[in-house]
């Protein structure tokens, strides 16, 4: 059983700053917990605009605070997304998230992010994995 709350990852290699300064996430759950997806809490700063494009994972996402405009890139749907409302990049869709208040979600990647990832040029999470833990011996 692991038992682990954001306060404790505050300041530790699983609370990961973007390069680009438009968010934040603290990554509760990764790839080295073995547990086949990883866990998250993210924050995208109000005024600020983020395109991304999950070619290697699936990602759904949870708002539980602030107010953000989803585009598919694909389509040019557009969505509002506020506290309570789920969407679930089920198709690897290229999207944007235009933050009109700071945006707080819980998000869950499968397969599981390692920590280590930051979104490239193209908005993507390489596919990053953990090594096999090695055997135990008797």
């Amino acid at each position: 059983m692991i038992v682990r709350s954001f306060k404790d990852i505050e300041g530790t290699d699983r609370h990961v700053k973007a390069k680009s300064g438009t968010w934040e996430s603290k990554r509760i759950v990764l790839a080295k917990e073995r547990v086949g997806f990883s866990l998250h809490e993210t924050t995208l700063y109000a005024g600020t605009e983020t395109s991304m494009w999950y070619a290697n994972h699936i990602e759904a996402v949870l708002c539980v605070e602030g107010e953000a405009e989803l585009t598919n890139d694909e389509t040019g749907e557009k969505h509002t997304i506020t506290p309570g409302t789920m969407y679930l990049l089920d198709g690897h869709e290229k999207h944007t998230m235009r933050i009109k208040k700071d945006f707080r979600c819980v998000c869950v990647f499968n397969p599981p992010v390692t920590g280590r990832e930051d979104h490239d040029e193209n908005g993507v999470y390489p596919l990053l994995t953990e090594p096999d833990p090695e055997p135990e011996t008797v």
